[in-house]
C-alpha cells in the first residue's frame, strides 16, 4: 500500500454498466490518503447512484453546469486545475469519441479540455465495440495527445460474451494511479530526517549573522519525502514558508539549537537529508544589549560552530542514509567529492553558483547527484522536480542497505 496524503484525484464516470465498480476505486483512493472529486455524465447515474459516490468521496458529485435554481455555475475551470490527475472510469465508446474530436456537451467532457494534469483513461465496452477501427482509432488518437490508457482486460462481459473490453478492476487502476501519482517506491512508514533554512547567530538582542539561505529546497524535499509516505521530520531554520503537511516541523535559530535537534532525531532515521544552510562561525560573547554606536570600527569575535553533518557521519550506521549538500564557487566537483568522504556520506547534493537559477532565492535549481559510484548532472528544473530526483536516489541507496 502507498500512501496518496495530499493527492487530488478528480474521477469522472461515464454510463457504462462497469460505474458499479467506481465506488470501489474511491474507497481505494480515499483509504489511501487522497482527496477526491466525482464528476458524473447524466446516463452514469443510470448505473451508480451520486450518492453512494459521495458518501464515499467526501465530496458533493457533480453533473450539470449548474447546479440549482440559484444559478450557482459548476466552474469547469477551477474543477480542471484542481486535480493532480484525472480518471475517467469508466470510459464508455461514446465519451471516448467525443474526447477524440473535442466535444464538451457536458461537464466532464468540458473539465476534460480544462485539465491541466495528466489524464488516465480506463475504457469499458463489448469486445466488437471495444475491436472496432474507430474505436481503436480514437484511442490511438488520444494517446498521441498524452492520454494514459489503462487497458481494458480479458473475461466475461454484460452482454455474456467473453473477450477483451472489461474494465480493468479497481486495484489495477488504483495501482496505475499509485505509480503516476507516488513514483517513489518502498518509503512506506521510514523515518526521515531533513533539516533546512538558514540559521541565524545573534550579536545582541536585535541583531544576528546569517545568510541568503530561504529553505525552499529544502521544505520541497521533505514534503516530497512525504508523499511518498515516509515519516518526515524537518528541523528549519528561520523562513518565511508554511509547514508542509504530513510533516513535523521543529524550528530551531542556531547552529547549536540545530544541532541539538539533529543529535535527538538521527539514531532513529533511516534517511538524513541535510539542506540546511549552517553558520559557520557563531559570536563568542554574546551582548545582552543591543550595541550602540560609537566607533568607526567594531570587531566582532567569531568562533567556529560544530560541523553537523562531519558529527552525525561518524555516528551514522551501516543501515542509515547520510546526505549532505556543497554549494561551492570553483573546482566544484572535486571539492564535492572531497567533502562527501570526510564527512561519510552516502550522497551529496552539488550546487554551483556559477549556475544561472540555482542556489539561494529561486524556485529552480541545478544540482548534481554524486555518490561513490557516479556523478549525475541534472538540468535546471522547479525545486519540487529537484526533490524527487533526491527523493528518488536517497531510496534506492536506502534499499540498496537493507537488501
Amino acid at each position: 500500500m502507498f500512501s496518496l496524503a495530499n493527492k487530488k484525484v478528480l474521477l469522472g464516470v461515464t454510463g457504462g454498466i462497469a460505474a458499479f465498480k467506481t465506488p470501489m476505486l474511491v474507497r481505494l483512493l480515499k483509504k489511501a490518503g487522497a482527496e477526491v472529486q466525482v464528476l458524473m455524465t447524466p446516463t452514469a447515474h443510470r448505473f451508480v447512484t451520486a450518492e453512494t459516490l459521495a458518501t464515499l468521496s467526501g465530496n458533493p458529485v457533480f453533473t450539470e453546469f449548474f447546479s440549482d435554481s440559484h444559478g450557482q455555475w459548476n466552474n469547469h475551470v477551477e474543477l480542471g486545475i484542481w486535480p493532480d490527475l484525472m480518471v475517467v472510469a469508466p470510459a464508455t465508446s461514446n465519451s471516448i469519441s467525443k474526447m477524440a474530436a473535442g466535444a464538451a456537451d457536458n461537464l466532464l467532457l468540458t473539465t476534460l479540455l480544462s485539465a491541466r494534469c495528466p489524464v488516465l483513461l480506463a475504457p469499458a465496452m463489448d469486445l466488437d465495440m471495444y475491436e472496432h477501427e474507430s474505436l481503436q482509432s480514437n484511442l490511438q488518437l488520444l494517446a498521441t495527445r498524452g492520454y494514459l490508457i489503462e487497458e481494458p482486460q480479458h473475461g466475461e462481459l454484460a452482454s455474456g460474451l467473453v473477450g477483451k473490453g472489461r474494465m480493468a478492476e479497481p486495484d489495477d487502476i488504483f495501482n496505475h494511479i499509485g505509480d503516476l501519482l507516488t513514483p517513489v517506491k518502498g518509503l512506506i512508514g521510514k523515518k526521515v530526517l531533513v533539516t533546512a533554512g538558514p540559521t541565524q547567530e545573534a550579536i545582541d538582542p536585535v541583531r544576528y549573522l546569517s545568510n541568503h539561505s530561504t529553505g525552499k529546497m529544502g521544505y520541497a524535499i521533505a514534503e516530497t519525502f512525504a508523499a511518498c509516505g515516509a515519516e518526515v521530520s524537518l528541523i528549519s531554520g528561520p523562513v518565511h514558508i508554511p509547514a508542509p503537511a504530513n510533516v513535523k516541523l521543529l524550528r530551531v535559530e542556531s547552529a547549536l539549537e540545530m544541532q541539538a535537534a539533529c543529535d535527538e532525531l538521527f539514531a532513529e532515521s533511516d534517511i538524513t537529508v541535510m539542506s540546511a544552510a549552517v553558520a559557520d562561525y557563531r559570536i563568542q560573547d554574546i551582548a545582552e544589549e543591543k550595541i550602540k554606536k560609537s566607533e568607526e570600527q567594531l570587531t566582532l569575535h567569531l568562533v567556529r560552530n560544530p560541523d553537523i553533518l562531519a558529527g552525525l557521519g561518524k555516528k551514522k550506521q551501516a543501515n542509515q542514509v547520510l546526505i549532505g549538500f556543497a554549494l561551492e564557487t570553483f573546482n566544484e566537483v572535486a571539492f564535492a567529492h572531497k567533502k562527501m568522504q570526510d564527512k561519510n556520506l552516502d550522497m551529496i547534493v552539488l550546487n554551483s553558483l556559477k549556475d544561472t537559477g540555482a542556489g539561494f532565492g529561486h524556485d529552480t535549481n541545478k544540482i548534481t547527484l554524486i555518490s561513490s559510484n557516479q556523478a549525475r548532472e541534472l538540468p535546471l528544473k522547479s525545486k519540487k522536480s529537484a526533490a524527487l530526483d533526491i527523493v528518488q536516489d536517497s531510496a534506492n541507496l536506502l534499499h540498496q542497505k537493507i537488501q
